[in-house]
């Protein structure tokens, strides 16, 4: 199927299921929001998305644009809450491509796609921003017409005046003469002060040591009369010390007969860490299709080295150091076939085929696979299994796989009559997730390393590919749960899988 089958094909799935997420996912906001609605804003939203995708064309995305902002901004919806219902069009769509697509189309339609969402919620996030600064500019016209004619309505408008600025969900601030003297109440709060504390702070106690130099350089030109960008991206520095990503719109003022910088703040964590996602997806999906290229290129000629090994050992009669030789050949063969398929499972996404299934049952499956290994290496493995645990719904096969990687790793880790402690059990916070802990008395891993052990390709192994952890994450991420590696004490490693009870497929 192309695309333009694909959109038509599956519109009414993905519709219903945007409107689904949007209604319970995204905030309390959306939740109370009448059906009808929903339905006729993301039909015009994927509308939009279609035309840019198979058209080239923007008009109906930007229709949608001003359609949209003036009816959340009437809502009090949030920047964020709009941008994530946006983004849910990726979350929908990309399960349904890799099943219709090959891997070049696959590649050229998340291209489009992510342009087109980029496009989309950049314009957005802009013309939403100007509607803020339009009604604070429109307010500011009227309030100081009323300044010349009626003190008492002045001391009204004030009182409307900050309560429109404290309802806006971006920080408001003004910085005069390098000092903070006025901020809204989101703007204390995203750098972690209250009221009382924020007003009369130099600005530039609030920007993290990486953009303080970006930071006054811009506002000395302003100050100067120097033309500068109004819009820009820093480091601001939260009173806990910590930097945190943050996006200025600037202007010059007059406050209180005095020249002042204004400006509206707003924190872009969310932004930057879905720009991370997309940028790390691209990266991986380009990895997976060299990896799946060389693998296969890789793998016939090395069959065909395995099965004339083979051949030659069982016609031809070898002893002492020449059969050891051959032998060699052989184990080390089955060795890079193993780590082939490891670069297969890295590049294919995976397909799950949920069964219900008890936790323990596939624990004691998994050490039974592993038995002769532990017996040669003479490992004690320590079994702290919950008897009360509900069945689960999971993919046996690829639960087993990330498993045994994890009892792999512990048992060439560990030295000989080495313990392994495997613990099973229920989510603590709210019961809606079983947990497995697999824990050893190695060496460990060194604290530097720690936040790495799941990328792709992290190995300190002589002879590992890095992709072992990596995969476990993938069948785990899979599941709609989470791994962790942690050090246990007083050395060792343990590796923490929680799986999510689900109620159906």
């Amino acid at each position: 199927m192309n695309l333009l089958e694909i959109l038509k094909k599956y519109r009414q799935q993905i519709v219903d299921e945007w409107v689904h997420r949007l209604h319970t996912e995204v905030s309390e906001r959306y939740s109370v929001r009448p059906l009808d609605e929903l339905f006729h804003t993301v039909s015009r939203a994927y509308d939009g998305n279609y035309a840019v995708l198979i058209h080239n064309n923007f008009s109906k995305v930007n229709e949608h644009i001003q359609f949209i902002t003036n009816l959340r901004l009437e809502g009090g919806f949030s920047l964020s809450e709009v941008q994530n219902a946006y983004e849910l069009y990726r979350t929908v769509l990309l399960p349904i491509l890799p099943k219709e697509l090959d891997e070049k189309n696959l590649h050229d339609v998340l291209k489009r796609m992510n342009y087109s969402l980029f496009y989309t919620i950049t314009k957005f996030s802009n013309y939403f921003q100007s509607m803020h600064e339009k009604h604070l500019r429109d307010y500011a016209q009227n309030l100081e017409g009323e300044v010349e004619n009626r003190t008492k309505q002045l001391v009204e408008s004030e009182s409307k005046y900050r309560v429109l600025v404290e309802e806006i969900n971006d920080g408001y601030f003004v910085n005069q003469n390098g000092r903070i003297v006025f901020a809204n109440q989101a703007y204390c709060d995203l750098h972690g002060y209250s009221y009382q504390e924020m007003l009369g702070k130099l600005y530039v106690d609030l920007i993290a040591p990486r953009s303080l130099s970006i930071v006054q350089r811009l506002y000395e030109r302003r100050m100067a009369g120097e033309d500068t960008k109004d819009l820009y991206i820093y480091f601001r520095r939260h009173k806990n010390g910590s930097s945190l990503p943050t996006e200025n719109k600037v202007k010059g003022i007059i406050y209180q007969g005095e020249y002042a910088v204004a400006g509206i703040c707003r924190d872009i964590t969310e932004r930057m860490e879905t720009e991370k996602r997309i940028r790390e997806s691209e990266r991986l999906a380009h990895i997976g299709k060299l990896t799946t290229s060389l693998a296969h290129e890789i793998r016939n000629p090395l069959s065909s080295v395995k099965m004339n090994s083979q051949i030659i050992m069982k016609n031809m009669e070898f002893d002492g150091n020449d059969k050891r030789r051959i032998e060699i050949i052989v184990h080390e063969i089955s060795r890079l076939e193993r780590i082939l398929d490891e670069m297969l499972d890295f590049a294919r996404p995976v397909k799950l085929n949920l069964e219900p299934a008890s936790i323990n049952n596939v624990m004691d499956a998994c050490l039974e696979i592993m038995d002769a290994r532990i017996r040669e290496k003479g490992v004690r493995v320590k079994k702290l299994y919950s008897k009360t645990l509900p069945r689960i719904l999971v993919d046996h096969e690829k639960i087993e796989q990330a498993i045994i990687n994890i009892l792999l790793n512990a048992v060439e880790a560990i030295p000989e009559g080495g313990n392994i402690e495997i613990v099973t059990k229920q989510s603590r916070r709210d019961g809606r997730a079983l947990q497995v802990e697999i824990g050893d008395d190695g060496p460990g891993i060194s604290a530097e390393d720690l936040p790495y052990v799941f990328d792709p390709f992290f190995s300190n192994k002589k002879k590992g590919t890095g992709l072992g952890l990596f995969n476990v994450k993938k069948i785990i991420e899979a599941h709609g749960g989470a791994g962790n590696v942690a050090l246990r004490k007083p050395h060792g490693t343990r590796v923490s899988l929680t799986i999510p009870l689900r109620e159906k497929t």
